[in-house]
């Protein structure tokens, strides 16, 4: 049976926006980076699906993790296996409790590291207000600014109508992330004719056509967290949207868009 389009907009955030922020926190969190400390591991969450399986898979090489779109070709170390789709939207949108089949029951030490890594993700994502540690507040700017952008490109990809039709009319534009005075958190989204992708960093090809920046990364959690008045953001300079205000408009809509996908709204 066909999923809804809900799912199909949904699973594809999680597999492709979400979960490859797995790397970020085993790559900047000291507590977790430790976990994973000269071990190497082939890792997997994946769906069960009309045609097959869907899924992302991490290939973690000492320490250092590759993140790879689709389910690996060879069996996996530690696998998170989900009955269908919805089952994997709704655990994630924290609808259900009904846990996936885990694999990596003989492989305790690396179950174990990817466990902890997945929970700390959900724990930070999970926030509903800024941390007041500094470094975790750029922790999750930095999971954000990864996970929306990439969330936009992904329904464009999927076919969600309001996003494919406003992509579809863009010349090559660049759309910014920044927290000024931290371009280590920077990412875009680049759009042209109907293609679009993310970039990691500050776009250096041209002067990006819009950017969305933040005074700080509490400043940028408070919009980000949905907990921070936009406008009065805007008149106190905490937030500055440079370019013209209907793509403000645009962008602002579109990530509240990923954001609702991806909680299940």
């Amino acid at each position: 049976m066909a999923i809804a389009d809900n799912d199909r907009y949904a699973i594809r955030i999680f597999l492709n926006a979400v979960l490859p922020n797995l790397k970020t926190v085993a790559e900047d969190l000291p507590e977790i980076k430790k976990l994973w400390k000269g071990k190497s591991a082939l890792c997997q969450i994946s769906a069960k699906s009309e045609d097959g399986k869907v899924g992302t898979h991490f290939i973690i090489d000492n320490g250092n993790w590759t993140v790879k779109t689709g389910v690996c070709e060879t069996k996996p170390d530690v696998e998170l296996e989900f009955s269908s789709i919805p089952h994997l939207n709704a655990y994630f949108q924290n609808k259900t409790k009904k846990l996936p089949k885990i694999s990596g029951l003989t492989k305790p030490g690396k179950l174990l590291a990817f466990m902890k890594t997945l929970m700390k993700m959900a724990s930070l994502l999970g926030l509903t207000k800024p941390p007041e540690d500094e470094a975790l507040q750029a922790l999750l700017v930095k999971m954000y600014f990864y996970l929306l952008p990439a969330g936009i490109s992904q329904l464009n990809k999927t076919g969600f109508k309001r996003i494919s039709d406003w992509c579809a009319v863009q010349p090559d534009r660049a759309f910014s992330f920044e927290v000024t005075g931290h371009p280590e958190v920077a990412t875009y989204l680049r759009v042209k004719a109907g293609n679009s992708k993310v970039g990691r960093g500050k776009y250096a090809r041209s002067v990006p056509f819009f950017t969305m920046r933040f005074r700080s990364f509490k400043d940028a959690l408070g919009t980000l967290l949905g907990i921070d008045d936009m406008i009065e953001a805007q008149v106190t300079q905490r937030l500055v949207l440079d370019g013209a205000p209907e793509v403000g408009l645009d962008v602002g809509d579109f990530l509240l868009t990923v954001g609702a996908f991806a909680k299940g709204a």
